[in-house]
């Protein structure tokens, strides 16, 4: 495992900003689990959202199977936030650089286990919806909410905001690995 490497290629990615955390200092929450089957189009339809990735017991255990956890984050300012479909086309690109550093961590002999951003979109229709196994599971990507992480303590206790302005959206994906 070759951590100067990594960093090193991750100095070469458009990312906002990243760092490494343990992910014993995740908080989980019921909560969240909550907002994303009463909020959430997504929840049950899909191998990346509840109830598909376990309880928040069994996700909580799996994350912390781990013992490191790289957070990065990209930003990218749109014309108007409250356009949902000119934010959420931003998050294609945030999904692309996650994939390379995910990519970059293989290279360096880790096998990072990825949360991202929203619902997996690889499929048009999910194996879930047929009662099938994923067909891609070494691309899909879990959101990171699915997995009852509550992501703003995350970024407060490492002194970053969630909001840097009117029309700017953040991104924020976790990859976890073994060192």
């Amino acid at each position: 495992m070759n951590l100067e490497k990594l960093e090193q290629g991750l100095a070469e990615l458009p990312l906002y900003i990243y760092f490494f955390m343990d992910p014993r200092d995740l908080e989980f929450s019921d909560r969240v689990r909550w907002i994303c089957e009463h909020e959430c189009a997504q929840y049950g339809k899909s191998w990346a959202c509840p109830p598909g990735v376990g309880t928040v017991e069994q996700c909580r255990a799996h994350c912390q199977s781990f013992n490191r956890c790289l957070v990065i984050s990209t930003v990218t300012e749109v014309a108007d936030i409250a356009d949902i479909a000119e934010t959420l086309s931003t998050r294609q690109e945030h999904e692309e650089i996650t994939d390379q550093v995910a990519e970059l961590m293989r290279q360096c002999g880790m096998e990072p286990f990825v949360l991202s951003t929203e619902s997996c979109a690889i499929c048009p229709r999910c194996a879930i919806l047929d009662g099938k196994s994923c067909r891609f599971p070494e691309k899909m990507h879990p959101c990171v909410e699915s997995q009852g992480i509550n992501v703003i303590p995350v970024l407060e206790q490492n002194g970053l905001e969630f909001q840097y302005g009117e029309n700017v959206v953040t991104w924020i994906s976790m990859l976890l690995f073994r060192q």
